[in-house]
């Protein structure tokens, strides 16, 4: 695997690519903390922001990580102030318009999770031109999570297997888990095994409830628009150093691997 990240200012650094993770979930936070403490208005802790999501996608490209989700906007943030929603909602559009050739030629597949009838037609529209546009990349998949909530997912889930029992499609014993998570938003998409968390919140957020039952987790107290490739290197280098069990006895490691990547 060749990269082009600066891995020689990480003399001590060792991390194998046969144990990189397939997946990374990334709870992109602290633009406003990290705007307030320089005294300027939250807006531009977002503006920042964009340079670190950048920065994450070419790093996790370069290192060969086929799956990145973004937790862009949650369901929860269309009650922040109309202003900040509408510039969150105007900085999407202008990422999803400059960066489309960057997509293209890197091979980035984009897809979309969430609400998304509850974006801006204007944003709509640039999402799915990028989608459209990126539906035949294969060397990675970049999810943005918009307008997403993880319970409001895992009802709506509930609500369509129900309807199909209802119509006579499925009985209810043949809903199992396996059946519930191809039912899920990310039915095409293996569950992350590493989520980061940027400044400092130890929490989840009602991001991927569902998915990230055996997921590794890492928290750093990095604020995003700090975020860079040296900390998304040193998040992979803690999770390589776990020994993931998925619940099962240390000898029964690889088959409880083998399971969870099956579902």
């Amino acid at each position: 695997m060749t990269s082009t990240l600066p891995l020689a200012e990480f003399p001590n650094l060792s991390l194998e690519p046969a144990r990189m993770p397939r997946h990374v979930a990334m709870v992109m936070d602290g633009n406003g903390r990290w705007a307030n403490q320089r005294g300027l208005a939250r807006c531009e802790g977002h503006r920042r922001g964009k340079d670190s999501v950048r920065a994450a996608v070419e790093a996790a490209r370069e290192l060969g990580i086929p799956y990145l989700t973004l937790f862009a906007f949650s369901t929860e943030n269309w009650l922040r102030p109309g202003v900040e929603v509408r510039f969150l909602m105007q900085l999407l559009q202008r990422y999803l318009t400059t960066e489309l050739k960057r997509m293209m030629k890197r091979g980035i597949r984009v897809v979309a999770l969430g609400e998304l009838e509850r974006l801006p037609a204007p944003v709509r529209r640039a999402l799915q031109q990028t989608i459209e546009a990126t539906a035949e990349n294969r060397a990675m998949t970049v999810a943005l999570a918009l307008s997403y909530g993880g319970r409001q997912e895992i009802v709506k889930t509930a609500r369509r297997l129900t309807e199909a029992v209802a119509a006579g499609r499925i009985r209810p014993e043949q809903i199992d888990e396996p059946a519930f998570a191809g039912a899920l938003a990310t039915a095409d998409i293996p569950d992350p095994d590493l989520l980061i968390r940027t400044s400092g919140e130890i929490r989840l957020s009602n991001f991927y409830l569902f998915q990230l039952a055996y997921t590794e987790l890492y928290f750093t107290e990095t604020l995003w628009p700090d975020f860079r490739e040296r900390d998304l290197l040193a998040a992979l280098e803690a999770y390589q150093a776990r020994q993931r069990r998925f619940g099962a006895l240390v000898e029964n490691v690889a088959a409880a691997a083998s399971l969870s990547a099956a579902n």
